[in-house]
C-alpha cells in the first residue's frame, strides 16, 4: 500500500509551473483556481490538459462551461497564485481583467495565456482531467513562477534553447 503523504512528497520532486485557470459559472460569475497540473498534450490539434479535485468548489463551473483560460503565471505573480488558491473570497475584486472567448475572464501580465474550448473530461481518481482545445494564445517574455517540493520557486538560470541542448548532447555522445 502506498502512503499518500509520502507519495505526495515524492511527486513534489517534479518542478511544475503555476497556473490560474478561469471560467464563468452558470450564473455568469467569474471563477478561478490555482492549478499546477497543467501540461501540453498535442500540437495537432492544439490540446492541453489539467486536472481539478472533484471536491473543489469550482468543479461544477468547469464541468458545465465550454470555455476556460489557462494563465501561466510569471515569477512575480505569487500573490495572484495565493489569491486564487483560497476558497470563499471574491478572487477577482480589484483585479484588472479583460474578457476572452466564451466571456471568460483574462488576467494580465502572465507569461502565457491559453484560451480553450473544452474538448473532453475524464475521471481521474479524486480529480477530473480536463482536456482543452487551444483556440487563442498570447505570450509575454517573462520568467515563470514554479512550484517545487511544496514551495514557490523561480528559475536560477536563463532558459537555454532546446536546439542548443540537443547539440550539446550530440557532442557529448561523439
Amino acid at each position: 500500500m502506498i502512503d499518500a503523504r509520502q507519495f505526495r512528497s515524492a511527486l513534489g520532486h517534479f518542478a511544475t509551473g503555476v497556473t490560474v485557470i478561469t471560467t464563468r459559472d452558470l450564473d455568469g460569475a467569474p471563477v478561478g483556481v490555482t492549478v499546477n497540473s497543467f501540461a501540453s498534450l498535442s500540437l495537432d490539434p492544439p490540446l492541453i490538459l489539467w486536472s481539478l479535485a472533484k471536491k473543489a468548489y469550482s468543479v461544477a463551473a468547469f464541468e458545465a462551461n465550454e470555455h476556460f483560460a489557462v494563465h501561466v503565471l510569471a515569477s512575480n505573480q505569487q500573490a495572484l497564485s495565493d489569491r486564487f488558491a483560497r476558497a470563499g473570497t471574491d478572487k477577482f475584486a480589484d483585479l484588472p481583467v479583460s474578457t476572452g472567448l466564451g466571456e471568460v475572464p483574462l488576467l494580465t501580465h502572465c507569461a502565457a495565456v491559453f484560451q480553450c474550448r473544452t474538448e473532453c473530461q475524464y475521471d481521474g481518481g479524486d480529480h477530473i482531467i480536463m482536456i482543452g482545445r487551444v483556440e487563442r494564445f498570447t505570450t509575454e517574455d517573462r520568467p515563470p513562477l514554479l512550484f517545487y517540493r511544496g514551495r514557490y520557486a523561480t528559475p536560477e538560470t536563463e532558459a537555454v534553447p532546446f536546439t542548443s541542448l540537443l547539440r550539446a548532447f550530440a557532442g557529448a555522445a561523439a
